[in-house]
């Protein structure tokens, strides 16, 4: 895990970023900016592209470092909302577009799954536009094109102990995700909990992020309070 710190102020934000995502990614910078210009502190986590040990690699790595700076606030994207959920953490959490379960999975994507080893040898079967319209070639071109059987092993372990949703939790997604499965989310996450965009995996890479960064931030500042109403749409005026 890296951890790159943004911004100084009052209140922090550990957000822990997906597979693949970068620090340095225009998309993920532009999120990250428009927190800084929120007032927030934000400690960016990345992950590792092909870690085994999902609790070695990934969650004691991020619970050290939510430890040792005491986050007002979680902040999570995909891989990086898996290991969010798995923190032992007062902070309320927001979550976007969560990895809680997999996306089209049949008999092929298990047998795969199975394969003994940890080399990154399975190609990476994204969509074009599966991110999000906004997504650079840069972000493609630097994202892993293989991923490991033992990293989609030890995910699919933490996505079956998925700890219980808390209250003081928010969700946003959009149903045109198809990269992780949004059934999960659905099953996990109740619908006055839930934010939807349009667009695609990542809201921070899709056309409708100005809208959702409003509501993104309203949730950072009040909670779960900042919703109204059964299911949320980014598309809706605040």
């Amino acid at each position: 895990m890296e951890f790159t710190e943004f911004g100084d102020g009052d209140e922090r934000v550990l957000f822990v970023l997906g597979w693949g995502n970068r620090t340095h990614h225009e998309n993920v910078r532009w999120l990250v900016d428009e927190l800084v210009d929120a007032g927030y502190t934000v400690d960016v986590g990345q992950i590792p592209d092909h870690g085994s040990g999902f609790d070695a690699e990934y969650v004691r790595p991020t619970q050290a470092r939510h430890d040792a700076t005491e986050p007002d606030r979680t902040l999570s994207h995909s891989t990086g909302g898996l290991v969010a959920a798995h923190l032992d953490s007062s902070a309320p959490r927001v979550y976007l577009s969560p990895w809680w379960g997999m996306a089209g999975e049949g008999l092929l994507e298990r047998l795969v799954r199975s394969l003994p080893t940890d080399r990154p040898v399975v190609p990476v079967p994204f969509e074009e536009g599966a991110l999000g319209d906004l997504a650079t070639e840069r972000q493609r071109a630097e994202g892993p094109d293989r991923i490991a059987p033992a990293f989609l092993r030890t995910v699919a372990d933490a996505q079956a102990r998925l700890p219980p949703f808390r209250d003081d939790s928010v969700v946003f997604c959009s149903l045109a995700d198809s990269v992780v499965g949004v059934g999960a989310i659905g099953e996990h996450a109740p619908a006055e909990r839930t934010v939807l965009f349009d667009g695609g995996h990542e809201c921070f890479s899709s056309s409708s992020r100005d809208r959702t960064v409003d509501w993104l931030l309203a949730v950072l500042d009040e909670g779960p309070e900042a919703l109204t109403g059964p299911v949320r749409s980014a598309e809706s005026p605040r």
